[in-house]
């Protein structure tokens, strides 16, 4: 029995020793903040036992909390992506989507002036520089007097000539490559750098990729009109029309990904800014009174995607030199059917593809077409417009912001018309033609703006009921 208190005296001088060695968390203990401070958590900072065997209720929990602390910025410091893009990000994404921008005008330039095929090779690394002397410009109209443009349309071509239609397409060709090449250079380091999140990573990974693409349908464009089997013999030498509209939907896709997304982050930094004013915005948008609203967005967006794709077959088949008036088609509102549907268009022999390549490739069914779907658009926007300027429960919801967005679409939409009827009427000029497609990619951006405040951004929203749910953080007494 007198070995008892000795006993007891022994365990409680290895208390503390036991205590750190079965209750110490080692993945806390390996990082830095608890390697620097060892004597806080296990030396003298954790006490002794107490008559009772336990720890004081204050040092117990600012121990845990210690060790919690440690735990979460681990936890932390493994994630290699943050929560948001950095703002440079999105001023670069709209910078390159102005790029884009200014080369589907530009793209639209050298069809109108043919220049398109003026290059008959497909060179990405050595074609980047010019003929540089006489011999060179001598080898590159040698190359062009034998493709079927020149034995067709330009037999009396001068050298000087064929030089201004060289450098438009050499021109169009070196913007392609700066688009490429200033839009992955800086992926690569806004990714490397850590500048993105992990969403947004993949989003710009597919967006370079959809760029890459898109400068292979612009050579297997031009090699549809370097061949006289790709189209009918004895017709107007011109790239195929299937591979133009793929060509200018590419880049309107490429456009629209950039434009987004750069938008989509400045509006989640404002949102995130203010997040008890982001809450009552969303609560607002989420309103049942609004989703015919959104959703219609949503349609007319792609409303004006196919009716720009249907400007392309037009351009592609040269379709904006007949039927120059307006609104009339020759003797009434469309040309008879016979004409609209003829046989001479279908590659079978039961007929059974005359609808759909009448569709497709006769020119006076295409302007029929883009004509409808042009009107459709028009009246779908100003039906839009009314709805939200007659319907009181849209009055009262739908946010200031989005009832400019709504005046934008209008006001875009009016031009664009006006462009197209008197490019239509005046012979497809130049300038009125490349302003119109211009107007068509504006349009296209305002509803894409429009629907960018009027749509709810589920990751904004998820961020930034994350930042009100987190809790906020007061120092803690030191243990006494």
């Amino acid at each position: 029995m007198a070995s008892t208190p000795r006993m007891m005296s022994m365990l409680q001088r290895a208390a503390p020793r036991l205590t750190s060695s079965f209750f110490t968390c080692r993945h806390a203990y390996k990082s830095s903040s608890v390697r620097q401070q060892p004597k806080r958590l296990f030396g003298s900072g954790i006490p002794r036992l107490s008559s009772d065997g336990l720890l004081s209720r204050p040092q117990a929990a600012s121990s845990i909390d210690s060790i919690t602390q440690s735990l979460q910025s681990s936890k932390r410091g493994t994630k290699f992506f943050p929560e948001t893009s950095d703002k440079s990000v999105a001023y670069w994404l709209l910078g390159s989507a102005a790029s884009v921008f200014g080369i589907v005008v530009f793209g639209g330039l050298t069809r109108l002036t043919e220049s398109g095929l003026s290059i008959t090779e497909w060179r990405p690394v050595t074609g980047s520089l010019p003929p540089r002397n006489a011999d060179d410009w001598a080898a590159e109209f040698t190359k062009y007097r034998s493709s079927p443009e020149f034995k067709l349309l330009n037999p009396h071509m001068t050298l000087d000539e064929f030089k201004s239609i060289y450098y438009m397409e050499w021109t169009h060709r070196i913007w392609g490559r700066v688009v490429g090449m200033s839009f992955l250079l800086p992926a690569a380091y806004f990714i490397a750098r850590r500048k993105v999140s992990a969403p947004m990573a993949g989003k710009i990974v597919g967006i370079a990729g959809l760029i890459g693409f898109q400068g292979f349908l612009g050579w297997w464009m031009v090699k549809s009109g370097l061949k006289d089997d790709l189209f009918a013999p004895g017709s107007h030498p011109r790239v195929s029309q299937y591979r133009l509209t793929a060509h200018l939907g590419t880049a309107f896709l490429c456009y629209t990904a950039m434009l987004w997304n750069g938008l989509s982050i400045l509006r989640e930094h404002k949102l995130l800014a203010d997040p008890q004013a982001a809450t009552k915005l969303f609560e607002r948008l989420r309103s049942p009174e609004l989703r015919v609203f959104q959703r219609s967005v949503g349609a007319l967006a792609v409303l004006v995607f196919c009716t720009a794709m249907s400007g392309g077959l037009v351009a592609g088949l040269d379709a904006g030199l007949i039927y120059n008036e307006f609104p009339y088609m020759g003797l009434g509102l469309t040309p008879p059917k016979s004409e609209l549907f003829s046989d001479f268009y279908s590659h079978t022999p039961d007929k059974s593809d005359v609808w759909w390549r009448n569709m497709l490739e006769n020119p006076s069914l295409v302007q029929l077409d883009h004509r409808i779907l042009a009107t459709t658009t028009f009246t779908s926007v100003m039906g839009l417009w009314a709805y939200t300027k007659f319907s009181p429960a849209l009055r009262t919801l739908l946010p200031a912001v989005c009832k400019k967005g709504m005046h934008g679409v209008v006001g875009f939409v009016g031009l664009q018309v006006a462009l197209g009827i008197t490019t239509l009427l005046y012979l497809v000029p130049l300038p009125l033609a490349s302003a119109h497609q211009a107007g068509s990619l504006a349009l296209l951006s305002s509803v894409i703006i429009l629907g960018g405040r009027t749509w709810v951004p589920r990751r904004a929203a998820r961020l930034v009921s994350q930042r009100l749910a987190k809790p906020i953080r007061t120092p803690m007494r030191p243990a006494t």
